[in-house]
């Protein structure tokens, strides 16, 4: 199973830039498809403005999403993404609060500046397969301080959208809903019981994948069911809910 990557970039330069840096990035791309709005997007993945993006018999495994759009913005791809099994990164050049703190809230699994050197978006995006979030250096360093601080996300009440004709407001969630109650560890399938385990010995992705005989997109996925069955959002947590109930 090869990865499928999509790209939404309305910029044809700097969409044959992140082409070129995905296929540096991995040596298992299959295909990689160019989108330039989210009216193309969302043709691609079947579904309309506001819904969610259902997963088709042959998914996308990573979707690379710019903010600033002809037609919208990013974080309403990202909101409709939320259920569709894939690898979400943004790829813009904001670094600012106001656009990085709504994507990672809408559901982004990591931020990177176009405005970086090609080798640092490469060594960015390849922390996918290590299990580490792709974040650009400057983005890693301000979600530091903010935590550091003690100040955490901030809580902006909108985010101002552009479109082809004005500006728009839409909503943004001050903090995530709060998590759903967490599920029996015995609703694991075997599958995700075998990668838990290898979580909690210290594996990477990709040695896990290799371990299995899997491919790494695949070692993700099941990381995100294991997450969200035992109710954690790191892999420290998931290993010690593991040894605590007995799963590993």
């Amino acid at each position: 199973m090869a990865v499928k990557v999509l790209i939404l970039e309305d910029n044809p330069v700097a969409r044959g830039f992140l082409c070129r840096v995905v296929r540096e990035s991995f040596s298992d791309v299959s295909s990689i498809t160019e989108a330039g709005d989210l009216e193309a997007v969302r043709r691609l993945l079947g579904h309309a403005a506001g819904q969610r993006a259902a997963a088709s018999a042959d998914p996308y495994q990573l979707i690379l999403v710019d903010l600033e759009l002809p037609d919208g913005s990013g974080l309403e791809l990202l909101t409709e993404l939320a259920n569709y099994p894939a690898t979400r990164i943004v790829t813009t050049l904001y670094s600012d609060d106001e656009h990085l703190f709504p994507a990672l809230q809408c559901g982004a699994d990591g931020y990177l500046l176009k405005e970086d050197r090609f080798e640092v978006l490469v060594e960015e995006l390849q922390k996918i397969v290590r299990g580490q979030p792709p974040l650009s250096p400057a983005i890693a360093r301000r979600l530091l301080t903010h935590f550091r601080t003690g100040e955490g996300f901030p809580a902006p009440a909108s985010s101002v959208l552009h479109t082809g004709g004005g500006s728009v407001s839409m909503a943004v969630a001050a903090a995530p809903a709060a998590p759903a109650a967490p599920m029996d560890h015995e609703r694991l399938t075997p599958r995700e019981s075998e990668v838990l385990t290898y979580l909690s010995k210290g594996f990477t992705i990709k040695e896990i994948a290799n371990l299995m005989g899997i491919k790494w997109f695949t070692v993700n996925d099941h990381i995100k069911s294991i997450y969200k069955k035992l109710n954690v959002s790191s892999r420290a947590e998931a290993a010690v809910l593991a040894s605590k109930q007995g799963l590993v």
